[in-house]
């Protein structure tokens, strides 16, 4: 992937030289509000109801309306690059012009936020088949865009790409020192929303919360 690197570097450096900045720090490997400590986690772990997976029948990412503005002309999108940065600074369009960005995921640091994703922790397909398919668009469109709880975190484009719409039981972050918080915050999420586990995702969060 370096070539590929390479290349966005190339392409977006220039713009992001010539643009005027707004400052706005964050520091170093922020994470999203609200994830549980573990003890809270295992408790929330024990209160998700057990249920086989639903199908994936009527699902569709536009049914999950997300990166909307928001009260600061930032879109969800922006909003986390901004929280989750370094010496992060913006244009007057809020997208950022330079800054840095640790992903917990594999602990690769980028410096383009072309390199970085943000990752839905309970992707959206995945909340599709353990409940989201009864919501409104409305609660979608809340979960889908929510920096309230710990659904939202930036991390390497590529490590995001690989988890795809997988459950713990099937995909881990690479760094495995992460585990702990990685399953805290999903248990958070999954516990905000009342959305259902399967056994096998279970049996997955429990170990993962059994190393912290």
């Amino acid at each position: 992937m370096t070539g590929h690197r390479t290349l966005r570097a190339t392409l977006t450096a220039l713009p992001l030289a010539a643009a005027l900045g707004l400052g706005l720090a964050a520091p170093a490997g922020a994470e999203p509000p609200g994830i549980p400590d573990p003890a809270t986690a295992k408790t929330q772990l024990g209160e998700l109801k057990v249920a086989p997976e639903g199908s994936m029948d009527g699902y569709s990412r536009e049914k999950f309306p997300h990166w909307i503005d928001g009260p600061d002309n930032c879109n969800t999108r922006e909003s986390v690059l901004k929280r989750d940065g370094e010496n992060v600074q913006v244009g007057s369009d809020c997208y950022p012009t330079s800054g840095s960005w640790y992903s917990p995921y594999d602990g690769e640091t980028w410096t383009q936020p072309s390199d970085v994703d943000i990752d839905h922790v309970v992707p959206l397909a995945a909340a599709w088949r353990s409940g989201a398919a009864d919501w409104t668009q409305e609660k979608r469109q809340q979960f889908a865009n929510d920096l309230e709880g710990p659904q939202l975190i930036a991390v390497t484009d590529n490590v995001n790409q690989e988890k795809g719409d997988q459950t713990p039981d099937q995909w881990m972050p690479p760094l495995a020192d992460y585990h702990c918080k990685y399953a805290s915050m999903w248990v958070g999420s999954k516990h905000k929303y009342e959305l259902t586990i399967t056994e096998a995702e279970k049996s997955a969060l429990q170990k993962a919360l059994d190393g912290c």
